[in-house]
């Protein structure tokens, strides 16, 4: 079936996002690469990740996850910004936010409040443990949630501390799965024509990314190592490491016994494929420190590329272990759109990331860099809602608006 190039999924579809830093702005990013259009409601300073600008380094994860959104001012603690947002509301297919449990009924626009104002309304909320448990009331970054969920705890070595993970699992996580929530919500109400909340927590998003250190768990009980350093993390498979090369690492990993014989036959060592100890995945997990010293020994005579490509050639799993830098310019992703250099009116020019989600048959939404705070107010306030210039002129007289 065919689909009009510049039709998108969401198209006709308007969210108010009411959320800050990583979790909420990263599904309402989704949306608003999917079609939808994005209100970024914020407070006069900003949402907490643009106020971190001046700090350094935030600058440009705000421009990542707010690529083609509206962002307008808007004092929600004014009688007069709470009647405004509800005008907003009335008009609007989805809400998001990520404030702690109960913040936005303590403001009186909570969930049930703004159902009576739209009934189609699909609210999507998330928080670090989410709004009815026993620690709903904990503060929550992802940082803490990383510890909470036990991602630090299986990070690292055996007999080295506990490591943070690199990237910020917790929070993109929950944004992905506030994603899914809403986009499931909006499905069911194109039957029953009713909205609903959806509810996800950090927590709850990330326990499932843990599998293999669980299986182990509950394999061995209190004989299973919390940190397995570069290996599996549930010991299951072998080889699975980080290998030094003469000129950086290599990952590589053998799900299958095929994969492990094709190794050999890369390296030149055809005849270790009846050796006992490599014969299969079993046997080859119970003497991994031989395996690795058998493979490291060949990856240390070539540089990272070299062992890459000679391990992809024969359909084994393998890649070089890459910096950032070489990231940001992967010849992949930027052939495909998934990344993509942007003249930025702030930062200059940078790379971009698009939606991971890709629509057959649509043409990829063009990316419109993130706005200075406030810049679609009159767009909002005076096209979209009917306010006059008069109005606005008062709004921002009275501190409604900045």
């Amino acid at each position: 079936m065919s689909t009009e190039k510049n039709h998108y999924p969401l198209s006709g579809i308007t969210v108010i996002d009411l959320s800050h830093v990583y979790n909420g702005p990263y599904a309402t990013f989704l949306m608003a690469m999917a079609g939808a259009t994005v209100i970024k409601v914020e407070p006069f300073q900003g949402e907490h990740l643009r106020s971190r600008g001046d700090m350094g380094g935030a600058a440009l994860p705000f421009a990542m996850l707010n690529s083609n959104k509206k962002p307008v001012t808007l004092n929600l603690k004014s009688e007069k910004g709470r009647e405004l947002f509800k005008k907003m509301v009335k008009r609007a297919d989805i809400l998001v936010e990520n404030f702690a449990p109960g913040v936005m009924n303590r403001l009186g626009i909570g969930a049930a409040e703004l159902h009576k104002i739209n009934p189609r309304l699909v609210y999507g909320s998330s928080s670090g443990y989410g709004k009815d448990g026993p620690y709903r009331d904990y503060p929550a970054m992802d940082l803490v949630m990383q510890a909470m969920c036990g991602v630090i705890d299986s990070t690292g070595f055996p007999e080295q501390p506990p490591v943070k993970s690199g990237a910020a699992l917790c929070d993109f996580m929950a944004g992905i799965h506030l994603y899914a929530a809403i986009m499931t919500a909006l499905y069911e109400r194109e039957h029953t024509d009713k909205g609903r909340v959806v509810e996800v927590s950090m927590q709850d998003a990330t326990y499932a990314s843990l599998a293999s250190n669980l299986g182990m768990l509950h394999a061995r009980g209190d004989a299973a190592p919390a940190r397995t350093g570069n290996r599996h993390g549930g010991l299951g498979i072998s080889p699975y490491n980080v290998y030094r090369t003469k000129d950086g690492y290599v990952v590589l990993n053998a799900p299958g016994d095929h994969h492990f014989r094709s190794i050999l036959d890369v390296m030149g060592r055809s005849d270790l494929k009846e050796d006992p100890r490599f014969l299969t995945r079993s046997s080859r997990v119970e003497n991994f420190a031989a395996v690795d010293e058998l493979i490291e020994g060949w990856t240390l005579t070539l540089g990272r590329n070299d062992v890459a490509q000679r391990m992809l050639a024969e359909k084994v799993p393998c890649a070089p272990v890459r910096n950032l830098s070489e990231v940001m310019h992967d010849e992949n992703m930027h052939a495909r759109g998934s990344l993509q250099w942007v003249n930025h009116p702030d930062l200059g020019r940078v790379v971009l990331p698009h939606s991971p989600l890709v629509f057959e048959g649509t043409q990829r939404r063009e990316i419109e860099p993130s706005l200075p705070l406030g810049s679609a107010n009159e767009a909002v306030f005076g096209e979209w809602l009917g306010c006059s210039n008069d109005e606005l002129k008062a709004l921002k007289a009275e501190g409604v608006i900045s």
